[in-house]
């Protein structure tokens, strides 16, 4: 399945050995294998093939034994464990969808970042899920249902390919050339139409959501990273004082060089006053003191 080639094998003192991907899309690939071979073992011991689907699937509309996601906050964590199990039945499940992040993931996580990629991923399986699962619910507030599969990331992962390289001519179902723009419009609409007949049991809403909001990262410019840096940063500064102006009485500090002001002020302005360290605020503290101490008369 692509998944390793010849430099994952390393020479080992005692022969050969397998190492870890050198890559985020070889890890999720791996660890989706990883958990539809546990479906496969489990299911065999259990009786039930999908038991393990069932338990780290996504649910709305039913009772015990699944728990309805949607309306119980603590099984929140199935809207991230859904998109790590497939179809243990159908081999063309899991096959497609890490074949497509094999052949398209690789260069979004070039153009993004390791780091950066492992985040959106995530966060695109994730919302992918939840509008799913409040579709379902509004839909058809009485049918009982469940999903499982990548494919919600995987639409963002392939729309983002189509915006990020709209010229790359690719082989459709590995055979018919397209453009990447023209490869991404035929995949929503395809989901768009399926989604509005709703004749089989794909969820299609779980694609479109993954699409809209790989097409939102795209268009407003986001960074998850950053988003998180910036949370953190809040949360840190929740308990710090607010910077302080002192008089000219006020004692005098060291000697404070413009351009370590200018930094801070510059960091400020880009990240915001509960970025500051706690030296760099007494840098600020130390500059005003010294301004006070420069305008005061002789």
């Amino acid at each position: 399945m692509g998944i390793y080639d010849r430099d994952y094998y390393r020479q080992g003192r005692s022969g050969f050995r397998l190492s870890a991907p050198r890559t985020a899309v070889g890890a999720i690939i791996l660890l989706n294998v990883v958990v539809f071979l546990v479906e496969l073992v489990g299911g065999e011991m259990l009786g039930n093939r999908l038991a393990v689907a069932e338990l780290l699937a996504a649910h709305v509309n039913v009772d015990f034994p699944q728990a309805d996601t949607l309306r119980q906050p603590w099984m929140w964590w199935q809207l991230l464990t859904c998109g790590f199990v497939h179809d243990p039945n159908q081999l063309g499940h899991i096959f497609w969808n890490m074949a497509v992040l094999f052949f398209l993931g690789r260069d979004i996580e070039e153009w993004y970042g390791t780091r950066e990629f492992i985040r959106l991923y995530l966060v695109t399986l994730v919302f992918a899920s939840l509008v799913w699962a409040i579709s379902a619910r509004l839909v058809d507030p009485n049918q009982p249902s469940s999903m499982f599969g990548a494919s919600g990331a995987i639409s963002g992962v392939v729309v983002l390919y189509a915006l990020n390289f709209p010229k790359r001519i690719m082989l459709f179902m590995f055979v018919l050339p397209l453009p990447a723009w023209l490869m991404g419009a035929l995949v929503i609409a395809f989901d768009v139409w399926g989604a509005m007949h709703r004749g089989d049991n794909v969820a299609y809403t779980a694609h479109l959501g993954g699409a809209a909001f790989a097409m939102a990262y795209f268009q407003l410019h986001w960074n998850i990273g950053r988003f998180f840096d910036s949370a953190g940063a809040w949360w840190k500064g929740r308990s710090r004082p607010p910077l302080k102006v002192f008089k000219g009485e006020d004692e005098s500090g060291p000697p404070v060089a413009d351009e370590d002001v200018d930094r801070i002020l510059e960091k400020i302005h880009r990240e915001g006053e509960n970025s500051l360290t706690r030296k760099e605020r007494r840098v600020l503290e130390n500059a005003s003191r010294e301004y006070q101490r420069r305008r005061r008369p002789e």
